[in-house]
């Protein structure tokens, strides 16, 4: 931790008045977050002065819907100051999010391999507890029901949302979700941004973006690449991304827009140091189309989306009886979502989902025999409605109560209810939140495809159709929370919440007899607490620092560790010179994915970690070429060559560097 330390130590009031970095070129051209300020928070919400000018460390913030929920933002920003390369990168320092991976570009399948874990949800594999949103709509392999981080790209990201806990008027068919919000044009005027980077490893970047806005037009179009020989031996990764977005006004109040993305990506395995086998190669092709028509008016504002999404996956070199498995599916559907404002402090909130997820899978064995599971469709549907009223102001006393219900209905598996409440109360700069709300999460086409294909003991017994009477799980998700504003310079927030989950679907019995068969058997709980607290002292330095606390039963639920801390820094100084640096310490936690197995116990544990990374850039502007923006960074991760892992056997990369340039027009 000595950087870290000397780093502080360091810091003074030195710099320069006016945006910084990516913000500022962003700020200029109406880039930032739908609802925001510049200074990053929504409208009406605790925030912090205008005069705060360099981006926040880490996180762009934490908000607390006006029904209750709490999400945190990481903007374009933040991952450029993590000198993230994926997803997981991305998110790692997120309060409340704890990650696990192989290799240092791409993820591999999924879980240990390359997992996003919320307070303890998305551990079980597979299962789509976290519901993976692009622009809105799911982008996840229903095939085995779980997210998969390489066909989410970060680099089309305007911003990316992390809901923590269970929130019914944003998200359904899951307990947390992630939302990738794509990037766009909304102010008259073009932009191109082109950069790259080499680092250890043979790690390299590419990528380029141009977007324009004018008479009602806009679109936005890029494409990059991310490569690495990796660290270890079979431990490469490749991300290749194409994205696009047109839109066009209507009228005054109204927009549609076309929103695609395309990604191709591979990673392996390197395998255990201790047991010298791996599982493979993980490749992943994904096609994304969304159609949005949009409206925007003071009393009301919603959308309808229509979106498809097709994807494919092919894994080779299994280390078990399958060499290659490959599933192929297609998701698609419609979501629509209206808020009106029909009296003065009032709010209804009404919409549904619809989708259908669709896939097939293909079993090749080392012994030359394939087995197929079939194209097999589900379909849910889940209206919802809520209202809220605000009473007072946010410049005195307010309180804002709401309740509503998102309702369920699923082809297989039966209709479910889940109710929600909340309270967002407090007095100028102290805002208080609390709220109540059921999760629903059904189970995906992997019931199906194990009991029909991959696993004998219930393929080949007199329960393989079993699957088709279970139910969903649920969750019961309690929080309260308080964030408060001080001197315009520091904004804390400290929410504490509890999940009490049942109904998780498991594998019980043996083959042979009793024979295998799935059930709703289990049942979990969570509870922890989550602490953050930003101080802006200078208009030119912003430092972070969180904490979180989690307690869960059962005790060896894997990526919840006790305690998780997290710290960061941003600093613009001699002018052209920014620092960002970002601290994190791990205590000892469980690993592995959480098997779907009655009984089954997890007693593979990492040891406690922590990991302190650095980026120095020095910016400039070149009018005379038209660079209105432009950087050369030097970035070093694990700068104290921390020995850790996110699996045993699994060492992550020692002390490493990258440099990099990246210019805009």
């Amino acid at each position: 931790m000595a950087a870290w330390v000397l780093a502080l130590a360091l810091a003074a009031p030195w710099g320069v008045q006016g945006l910084s970095g990516a913000r500022a070129a962003w700020a200029a051209e109406g880039q930032v977050p739908d609802g925001q300020t510049v200074a990053g928070q929504a409208a009406g919400a605790a925030t912090l002065e205008e005069e705060v000018v360099i981006s926040t460390p880490i996180i762009e913030g934490n908000e607390t819907t006006r029904y209750g929920g709490l999400y945190t933002e990481v903007t374009q920003d933040q991952i450029t100051d993590l000198n993230a390369q994926d997803m997981a990168s991305a998110l790692r320092r997120t309060p409340g999010v704890n990650i696990s991976r192989y290799n240092p570009v791409g993820s591999f399948g999924g879980a240990e391999g390359g997992g996003v874990f919320i307070r303890g949800m998305g551990s079980s594999r597979p299962g789509g507890e976290i519901v993976t949103l692009y622009d809105g709509v799911p982008r996840t392999n229903p095939v085995f029901n779980h997210p998969l981080l390489d066909i989410l790209p970060m680099d089309p990201a305007q911003s990316i949302r992390v809901y923590k806990g269970v929130q019914p008027t944003q998200f359904g068919n899951g307990f947390s979700s992630i939302d990738v919000i794509p990037k766009r044009m909304t102010e008259d005027g073009f932009r191109t941004r082109l950069f790259t980077s080499y680092g250890s490893y043979n790690t390299f970047t590419q990528g380029v973006e141009h977007g324009g806005k004018q008479d009602g037009v806009d679109y936005y179009a890029g494409q990059s690449l991310r490569l690495s020989d990796g660290h270890r031996e079979h431990s490469d990764g490749q991300l290749e991304n194409h994205f696009g977005r047109l839109g066009y006004d209507l009228y005054e109040n109204w927009n549609v827009s076309w929103f695609g993305n395309i990604t191709r990506n591979v990673a392996r395995d390197p395998g255990s140091s201790e047991e010298k086998t791996n599982e493979g190669r993980f490749t992943t092709d994904d096609v994304l189309n969304v159609i949005t028509l949009s409206n925007d008016y003071e009393a009301a504002d919603g959308h309808l989306k229509v979106y498809w999404n097709n994807g494919y996956v092919n894994w080779a070199g299994q280390s078990g009886s399958t060499d290659v498995t490959i599933s192929d599916w297609d998701t698609y559907g419609v979501r629509a979502r209206e808020a009106f404002r029909a009296w003065e402090g009032g709010e209804v909130v009404t919409g549904f989902d619809y989708d259908i997820m669709s896939g097939k899978a293909i079993f090749e064995n080392y012994n030359g025999s394939t087995t197929d599971f079939e194209r097999t469709d589900f379909t849910l549907f889940s209206p919802y409605a809520a209202v809220s009223h605000m009473f007072g102001s946010r410049q005195d006393f307010f309180a804002i109560p709401s309740a509503g219900m998102r309702y369920y209905t699923h082809n297989e598996f039966g209709d479910q209810a889940a109710p929600h409440a909340g309270l967002v109360f407090g007095y100028r700069d102290t805002e208080l939140h609390a709220s109540y709300a059921r999760g629903v999460n059904y189970p995906g086409l992997e019931v199906a495809v194990f009991s029909e294909n991959s696993i004998p003991g219930i393929a080949n017994g007199p329960y393989r159709d079993d699957w088709k009477d279970l139910d969903p799980e649920v969750v019961d998700h309690f929080e309260v929370g308080i964030s408060q504003k001080l001197w315009g310079k520091v904004k804390a927030d400290v929410t504490a919440f509890w999940d009490d989950g049942s109904d998780r679907y498991v594998m019980v019995g043996n083959a042979p007899p009793p024979r295998m068969r799935f059930e709703n058997v289990e049942s979990f709980q969570v509870q922890g607490v989550e602490t953050t607290i930003t101080y802006t002292p200078l208009a030119d330095l912003s430092l972070y620092a969180g904490a979180t606390w989690l307690d869960t039963f059962p005790s060896d639920l894997p990526y919840a560790p006790e305690w998780t801390f997290s710290a960061g820094l941003n600093w613009r100084f001699l002018t052209h010179f920014r620092l960002s640096l970002d601290a994190q310490y791990v205590t000892e936690e469980h690993v592995r994915s959480q098997g779907r197995k009655e009984n089954l116990v997890n007693t593979e544990t990492v040891d406690p970690y922590h990991v302190v990374n650095g980026r120095l850039a020095y910016l400039f502007d070149y009018k005379e070429w038209g660079i209105s923006e432009g950087e050369l960074f030097l970035a070093l991760e694990n700068i104290t060559d921390s020995d850790y892992e996110y699996r045993p056997g699994y060492r992550m990369p020692g002390s490493s560097v990258t440099v990099g340039a990246s210019v805009t027009f």
